[in-house]
């Protein structure tokens, strides 16, 4: 195993994963107006419903899709019947309509940035850096579908679930199992990880506002009190 390999799958991903929580706690706590989305819905209305709507249900079911896929062990797929070519076949489908929907609303959505001079002034190039590394990292995931299509047993799919559960409890064979997997996942994690780099300095920290908005659903009432 090379050593970049061992950089790449076995150092690196705590690197991103470092940079992203410290990062975000930082950019929180010392500009606190920074943490927001920059809407440019006032600058121009037209295409954003529709390409805000796609390009969210997109990346949100890729984001959970990798999430429960990558970091539930097999033992449990197995438990619940699901055997390695039925969750791969469902990745497949599941993480090409995702995906399809994601890079419709990305494209309108970099359409309208580029057409539209008012919110071409406004972006900045980390926004810029920001879409390319998405839009790159999209069509790399649409990509490997191909390479997936021709391996329908599960295996590479198990090693690459297995390189992510081991990086998430801190086993330091990790980068092993990404050692043989094929060039498109390897490019595919590394930016992946890339993009959690850049994360804390580019507007998807109001991610993070996002999850924490969940936190209303459990807060008690507020008491107000009557004017006499």
């Amino acid at each position: 195993m090379s050593s970049l390999n061992t950089f790449l799958f076995g150092i690196y991903p705590y690197i991103c994963i470092a940079v992203f929580l410290i990062g975000s706690l930082i950019r929180f706590d010392r500009d606190p107006y920074t943490w927001k989305s920059d809407s440019s819905q006032m600058l121009r209305t037209g295409q954003l419903r529709l390409g805000s709507n796609l390009f969210h249900i997109g990346i949100l079911g890729i984001f959970f899709g990798h999430l429960v896929g990558l970091l539930t062990p097999v033992s449990i797929w197995h438990a619940i019947g699901v055997e390695a070519p039925a969750k791969q076949m469902l990745a497949i489908v599941a993480g090409g309509i995702f995906g399809l929907l994601m890079l419709a609303g990305l494209a309108i959505l970099m359409h309208r940035r580029y057409t539209e001079p008012r919110i071409r002034a406004t972006t900045t190039t980390m926004d810029w850096i920001v879409l390319w590394l998405l839009l790159l990292q999209l069509l790399l995931g649409l990509f490997s579908i191909t390479v997936s299509w021709q391996h329908l047993d599960g295996a590479e799919m198990i090693k690459l679930m297995t390189w992510a559960q081991h990086i998430a409890i801190f086993r330091t064979d990790a980068a092993a199992y990404a050692a043989d997997v094929a060039p498109v996942f390897k490019l595919h994690l590394v930016l992946g990880m890339t993009i959690f780099l850049v994360f804390p300095f580019s507007r998807l920290v109001h991610i993070w506002s996002g999850f924490a908005s969940l936190a209303y659903l459990t807060r008690a009432y507020q008491v107000v009190r009557a004017r006499r």
